[in-house]
């Protein structure tokens, strides 16, 4: 059975492939309530890690229950071994990600069985747009762990337009063929322009920030809280904390349209906080993501466009201030979906349904390019290999003589280049050092010196999921591969 798979900061939702339905999957919490979602927490149970609901009947308030770990995939030198703090205890991320995907994948499991389905479980996993080649395979390898099969990674927004154009089909024309996706979810902000042909989607471009989402404004919340409360500069502990961030996310999620006012419980006191003060201070994180949105549009007004709308999905763009800003600014053409925390996950299903006949020509939201030692080793130049919003299958080669008796190569994906060449946003794909000279034992302990080296080929994969791999080849010698 094929599921759609929506990773998120603080909600993890799948959608079945159901003779061309898409139901969300339905979780029983530890007292047999159900629910759509599966909270992206962990904790520990005795020495062992467990998650979502699970992690929940620990207790939020116990010391080493951790909420949006997510959020460290973002980081630009994450690896598996990237540590989690669960209290007192370290563990790999590697390690906890696995734990998390085993819970989510018990829940797929005890939901196929309810439809009396036995077939093997794959899935097609939702990632950021603006994910690094890191991210998107410690996501793969956590989730092939559990013996399911990964079908493939699709950009969040892209899988968003699917589930657009099964909702909303009638709104694009032959004059109407594009729509732009605003994702705001719990921990990252990503946006695509996509061009739509009946159920050929082509991404035109895509960007994104790595740290946005409705963390900050419950974070904002609180602080707007503690302030009204006169308890701004109080110290809380992290369980206190946590507490309070429940109560500033479940005010938020209540809000509609006409509320005028928050209610959320500090200690023994009921604070009331104006929903006007909060949207003043939310503000400009809403405007901030309409400003890395905007170079997508590159119109003042949507009727001089070709786009058919702006589609708001994501938890975070359920915020009534985020609709209502973006008709401000840009009209009538902004839809927000009925179901913004479901519609990528419905979006990916589609993807994954092999009946769909839906199409999609995505592109790598990052480029990756590479610093090399030259003069030297005493100035460093950066070569871009691949530009941002390139086809996701792609491969790039420099062939040339080494001129130097070691290569010290730091690769690295990017968002942009500035003027003078520096690269903008970079997180670390992977450092080589490789001996040109054939009598070197030892790269570290050796000079990097001039050298008449021999013909070297470089080969930057980036496959059909976004994951970069290279090949160093001296012609003669070694060949170094490194997948990241």
């Amino acid at each position: 059975m094929r599921f759609g798979l929506d990773l998120g900061t603080t909600r993890t939702i799948a959608a079945a492939v159901d003779r061309g339905n898409y139901p969300i999957v339905t979780v029983e919490d530890s007292l047999g309530d159900t629910h759509d979602f599966i909270p992206s927490v962990v904790a520990l149970k005795a020495d062992r890690i467990v998650a979502g609901w699970d992690a929940i009947e620990v207790g939020q308030d116990h010391p080493s229950f951790v909420r949006s770990f997510k959020r460290l995939l973002s980081e630009p030198n994450v690896t598996e071994a990237t540590p989690v703090y669960l209290g007192d205890h370290v563990h790999p991320l590697g390690a906890v990600l696995e734990a998390f995907a085993e819970n989510v994948v018990t829940a797929l499991r005890a939901f196929q069985t309810q439809l009396g389905d036995t077939s093997p479980i794959e899935v097609v996993i939702g990632v950021p747009a603006n994910s690094h080649s890191a991210q998107r395979l410690l996501t793969m390898s956590a989730f092939s762990a559990t013996g399911i099969t990964v079908v493939g990674l699709v950009n969040e927004p892209s899988a968003a337009a699917f589930e657009y154009t099964h909702r909303h089909a009638r709104t694009l024309n032959s004059k109407r063929q594009a729509i732009v996706v605003y994702d705001l979810g719990g921990g990252t902000f990503d946006s695509s322009l996509i061009r739509i042909d009946g159920t050929h989607h082509e991404v035109v471009s895509s960007i994104g920030i790595s740290r946005l989402g409705g963390d900050d404004f419950d974070e904002i919340l609180l602080q707007c809280a503690l302030k009204a409360a006169g308890r701004q500069h109080d110290a809380f502990g992290k369980r206190a904390k946590n507490t309070l961030l429940d109560e500033s996310r479940n005010a938020k999620e209540a809000l509609v349209p006409q509320s005028r006012r928050l209610v959320l419980e500090i200690g023994d006191d009921d604070i009331t906080v104006p929903v006007n003060k909060f949207y003043e201070a939310a503000t400009p994180l809403v405007e901030k993501s309409l400003s890395i949105m905007e170079p997508l549009i590159g119109v003042d007004d949507l009727k001089d466009s070709d786009i058919a709308g702006i589609y708001l999905v994501g938890g975070g763009s359920s915020l009534p201030l985020v609709s209502r800003l973006l008709r401000e600014r840009f009209g009538r053409r902004v839809h927000r979906s009925p179901f913004p925390s479901g519609s990528t996950a419905v979006g990916l299903a589609i993807a994954a349904d092999p009946s769909s006949g839906f199409h999609l020509r995505d592109r790598v939201a990052r480029g990756i390019g590479v610093f090399r030692e030259h003069d030297s080793g005493r100035a460093v130049s950066f070569d871009p290999l691949i530009a941002p919003d390139t086809d996701s299958a792609t491969v790039a080669k420099r062939c040339y003589k080494a001129v130097h008796n070691i290569g010290w190569f730091r690769f690295v994906e990017y968002s942009t280049v500035s003027e003078d060449g520096s690269p903008g946003d970079i997180s670390l794909l992977s450092e080589i050092k490789i001996p040109f000279d054939s009598s070197i034992t030892d790269v570290d302990a050796t000079e990097i010196s001039r050298f008449d080296g021999p013909e070297v080929e470089e080969t930057i994969t980036v496959n059909d999921n976004g994951v970069a791999s290279i090949s160093i080849k001296i012609l003669g010698g070694v060949t170094v591969e490194h997948t990241i």
